[in-house]
């Protein structure tokens, strides 16, 4: 391919990062899981969470391929306010899991097809056991922003897609954008992919759980433990250096 080098090399080392737990892939679980107690869940949810990481994603790559990710890699300015920025987001999510009121668990609320609310694990979005359309491009914009705006992912796509890209390496031979998109369209469909096979096993996971005292249970100690993560993972931004 044009431009591209070590192309099976680079997809295999994607789909093993793209694998790799992290804020995004407990992003997805948090919404895929039936049973919780904070905002839209569900596999209609955990789907909008994975395409809302996926567009996240595809800014870094733009901006990887047009060279504004090295302005974060050299602006201690630029790094700092999309770090902040971001920090200040992941931990607005884990107080809003950690503070989530207790669900109701009602005797007759049956499943979607599709594993959207209601379950009878926390709040459902209509009488109608039906997920609004407004609800969900909140839950795509939540995974987009948790995703863009973090500048750690930035500089990542900066390191690791020159690797594969001719020129990348050599200061002479400047690499090509077109080059820089065709990795990145491959890394972010492959993502997407992992991360829509994360939400629908996280449903079917959390379905079992979704009857009975055990499922509100699970539910707020679910929500608690999700909610205590992604205040650490936002400490930990908040405190990461550039470099």
């Amino acid at each position: 391919m044009h431009g591209v080098h070590d192309i099976w090399l680079f997809v295999v080392s994607g789909l093993l990062l793209n694998i790799t737990p992290g804020p995004d892939m407990l992003y997805i679980i948090a919404r895929s899981t039936p049973c919780g107690t904070s905002g839209t869940r569900g596999l209609r949810a955990g789907v909008a969470a994975a395409l809302g990481i996926g567009a996240g994603c595809s800014v870094h790559i733009a901006a990887a391929a047009f060279g504004l990710s090295a302005v974060l890699a050299t602006s201690a300015t630029a790094f700092t306010v999309v770090k902040l920025l971001g920090a200040a987001y992941l931990l607005y999510m884990g107080c809003t899991m950690l503070l989530s009121r207790k669900g109701t668990l009602p005797s007759a609320a049956p499943a979607t097809r599709d594993g959207a609310m209601p379950y009878g694990c926390g709040r459902n979005e209509a009488s109608t056991g039906r997920t609004s359309w407004a609800s969900l491009r909140g839950v795509f914009a939540q995974g987009f922003l948790t995703n863009a705006l973090n500048p750690k992912v930035a500089l990542f796509f900066l390191a690791f897609l020159p690797q594969f890209v001719e020129g990348g390496g050599n200061a002479g031979t400047p690499p090509s954008p077109v080059a820089f998109l065709v990795l990145g369209c491959i890394f972010t469909v492959n993502g997407t992919l992992v991360n829509l096979l994360v939400a629908w096993g996280a449903a079917r996971l959390g379905s079992i759980f979704r009857a009975g005292s055990l499922a509100g249970r699970f539910a707020r100690w679910g929500d608690r433990c999700l909610g205590a993560l992604f205040l650490f993972l936002g400490i930990r931004l908040a405190l990461a250096e550039q470099g």
